[in-house]
């Protein structure tokens, strides 16, 4: 039996990844005029209208039905060709304030966790973006397709896509690649050519193919009709996409749309801070971190440490770390990483982690912790 695990990415044009970008760019919009804004904005993207709904409390005033023509368009929907137009698809906007009951939790000095729940952060040496592999090719297969299909490399692609990538970890090298992007009318012949040569081939590194990789691109066959007008899409319907690919556990809530007091997001993205800078400092060679919290109240209720190693002293060691150098309180979480001021956009596409120039990403705890196991060794 193979020891093989896949990971799955999706372009900036699958409705679900859209709707996740117009409730980021919406979320960006209220935070840049009034930083204590309370946002939570789902959107559902339709063959025959847009809807956004959820609850906004804040200051400022946003032109939210621009915004949601700006993402679309921009994404590259802005034709009747690409199967959808956001210049003139019909928006409604069902909004509301926050729920006083969850407010009272929430807006005082020491902020309480604006939602119950669990979240997980992971992190693995075996990329240099301490990332699993899987998640890594599959990721830049998607924003190869977006940027070719941008650059007229492949001038008949279309926005909406997917990619799949099965590594097997045995032999280290790629078992499968799946890939599925929509288009204009074309051979299927030529598409499979020019998306093995000008985007797989490209992106995955030689020594992780063989001969005996298999390619499947566009199995189905024609992959004209996409984007919402084929499949309706919902924010927060890729959290797999959005974390790891599948490599560990998900607590179940997602992230878009969501201001910093939820710690759905601000946990995730704390664990992955914790997560990150414990194994980039060497002490284990991958890590999950688990979190989890009562409405309202600011210190978490739970939080478990696995390095897949049978080492109690190992662990020990992590969980002294993690209380010593990382505090998970909402308050902490949202200073140090400096989550008022965060453009959240730049976080919806290819996975929330292992891009470079996010607050969650640094890893300056690392040194920290290197002086303390050093510390300790020598006693």
């Amino acid at each position: 039996m193979k020891n093989l695990i896949t990971s799955e990415s999706v372009t900036i044009g699958h409705p679900d990844k859209m709707c996740d970008m117009i409730s980021d760019h919406i979320l960006d919009a209220y935070l840049r005029i009034d930083d204590n804004s309370r946002v939570a904005v789902e959107v559902m993207a339709t063959s025959k209208k847009v809807i956004v709904s959820g609850e906004v409390t804040s200051k400022g005033k946003v032109n939210v039905e621009a915004l949601v023509r700006k993402t679309i368009c921009n994404i590259g929907y802005d034709n009747d060709d690409a199967c959808y137009n956001g210049k003139t698809i019909p928006i409604e906007i069902i909004m509301n304030t926050q729920s006083p009951d969850i407010s009272m939790g929430v807006n005082k000095k020491e902020i309480g966790a604006g939602d119950q729940g669990m979240m997980y952060g992971y992190a693995t040496n075996e990329t240099k973006e301490y990332m699993p592999i899987t998640c890594v090719l599959a990721n830049n297969l998607a924003k190869k397709l977006e940027e070719v299909r941008k650059n007229k490399v492949i001038p008949y692609l279309l926005p909406d896509g997917k990619c799949q990538v099965t590594f097997d970890y045995d032999t280290n090298t790629v078992d499968t690649v799946v890939v599925s992007n929509q288009h204009l009318d074309i051979d299927m012949e030529k598409l499979r050519e020019d998306i093995k040569d000008k985007v797989i081939l490209k992106v995955i590194p030689k020594k992780y193919l063989t001969n005996k990789t298999k390619y499947y691109i566009n199995p189905t066959g024609r992959f004209r009709i996409g984007g919402p007008l084929g499949d309706t899409g919902l924010t927060g319907r890729k959290i797999i996409v959005d974390t790891y690919g599948g490599i560990i556990p998900h607590g179940g809530g997602a992230f878009s749309g969501k201001d910093y007091t939820k710690v759905d997001r601000t946990g995730a993205y704390y664990a992955r801070y914790v997560a990150k800078n414990i194994v980039a400092s060497g002490l284990c060679d991958k890590l999950i971190i688990s979190v989890s919290y009562a409405i309202g109240v600011s210190k978490p209720v739970s939080i478990y440490a696995n390095i897949f190693e049978d080492n109690q002293d190992k662990l020990n060691l992590i969980y002294e770390i993690i209380d010593k150098f990382f505090d998970f309180s909402p308050n902490n979480m949202i200073k140090e990483l400096n989550l008022k001021k965060l453009e959240y956009l730049k976080t919806t596409a290819y996975s929330h982690f292992g891009k470079k120039d996010l607050p969650y990403e640094k890893l300056n705890k690392v040194s920290k912790i290197k002086k303390y196991l050093l510390i300790k060794n020598n006693c």
